[in-house]
């Protein structure tokens, strides 16, 4: 295991229970957690982007201020849902992040999972084209972003333009060396892992995939790893890919955390994301150090990945998330090979 960073959902509820109440909450906990998180010596800090929901969901405003505020921590997203996004606006607010961060957005896309409104992406003012489905709308919109990543000069300038073009056709603006590198694809089956690696983008596989075979969960990522990496060599790609799983995971070394933790919940769960697929959503761990260092040596997808996230508990604050990220890498990341 090479690098170790977290991945925040961004809830936020006005319960007086939640130590994350507004979506202003949300916002600066999460820069502070990522100030927080590098003082540690955590590897990244990564936002799942959700629409219409309290959660985070613009993510740029925020990776461009983390950026601001952090100097060495890898900044990225897991994922932003593709139907939703304009690819050449995004890849601007991409390029001024990266840029912000002295290069280190590691941006995770994807199709897109259920989300809160029936066909969200319709309000957005995008439809999927004839004979396709919003999967293939998701994937193209992928496909553009990634062909404007390049740098190359598309658009015809204007002979009389406000202000002097260079020579030839102009690119988007501004424009960051070496981000399309630093794509990742959210896949949920095999299929998609596949055509990721065809694609050049790195692979981000989170708590839950297709059930493809019925195997344990964690088997499952484990051989949609391996089928990625076939197919990037197939590919004939010359630079070495890089692989994420997500994992929740709790070590127990305090009383605080037995009462929020002590009883997690250790088996895999089979559900449906959508009225025809068949989900596998992956096991929590919780336990002392010792007892997470075992179990996680025979996690075979955590074993394969060169980068794990931390899913966290984000209403539960900044001090004690912190405290969350710190027994990982104090407790058990060094036993796992983490530097």
């Amino acid at each position: 295991m090479k690098k170790i960073g977290f991945l925040s959902f961004g809830h936020w509820s006005p319960s007086p229970q939640s130590g994350t109440r507004s979506a202003s909450d949300a916002l600066l906990q999460s820069i502070d957690l990522s100030v927080a998180a590098e003082e540690l010596g955590a590897d990244g800090a990564y936002f799942r982007v959700h629409h219409f929901a309290r959660q985070l969901a613009s993510p740029f405003p925020l990776l461009a201020a983390v950026g601001a505020k952090t100097s060495k921590i890898e900044i990225g997203t897991g994922v932003i849902d593709m139907r939703y996004e304009n690819p050449l606006y995004m890849a601007e607010d991409a390029g001024a992040a990266d840029l912000i961060s002295g290069g280190r957005l590691q941006l995770g896309i994807s199709r897109g999972s259920p989300e809160q409104v029936i066909d969200g992406w319709r309000y957005f003012g995008y439809e999927p084209q004839d004979g396709q489905s919003e999967a293939d709308m998701g994937r193209r919109h992928a496909e553009v972003f990634l062909d404007v990543l390049k740098g190359e000069g598309f658009a015809k300038p204007n002979p009389r333009p406000m202000f002097p073009n260079p020579p030839g056709m102009l690119r988007l603006e501004p424009f960051s060396e070496g981000l399309r590198e630093r794509i990742w694809w959210g896949a949920g089956s095999n299929a998609t892992a596949v055509w990721a690696a065809k694609l050049g983008m790195n692979l981000q596989s989170s708590t839950l995939k297709d059930d493809e075979t019925g195997e344990a969960f964690h088997i499952q990522q484990a051989k949609q790893i391996r089928a990625y990496r076939d197919a990037w060599r197939e590919a004939g790609h010359t630079r070495t890919p890089r692989v994420s799983v997500s994992r929740s995971i709790f070590a127990i070394v305090n009383d605080m955390d037995r009462a929020y933790f002590g009883r997690s919940g250790d088996q895999d769960s089979i559900g449906y994301i959508d009225a025809n697929t068949r989900a596998i959503f992956g096991r929590s761990y919780a336990a002392e150090p010792e007892v997470l260092i075992e179990e996680l040596r025979q996690d075979e997808a955590v074993a394969e990945a060169d980068t794990l996230l931390l899913t966290v508990p984000n209403q539960l604050g900044v001090e004690y998330n912190a405290h969350v990220i710190e027994a990982i890498l104090k407790h058990v990341a060094p036993a796992l090979g983490w530097r």
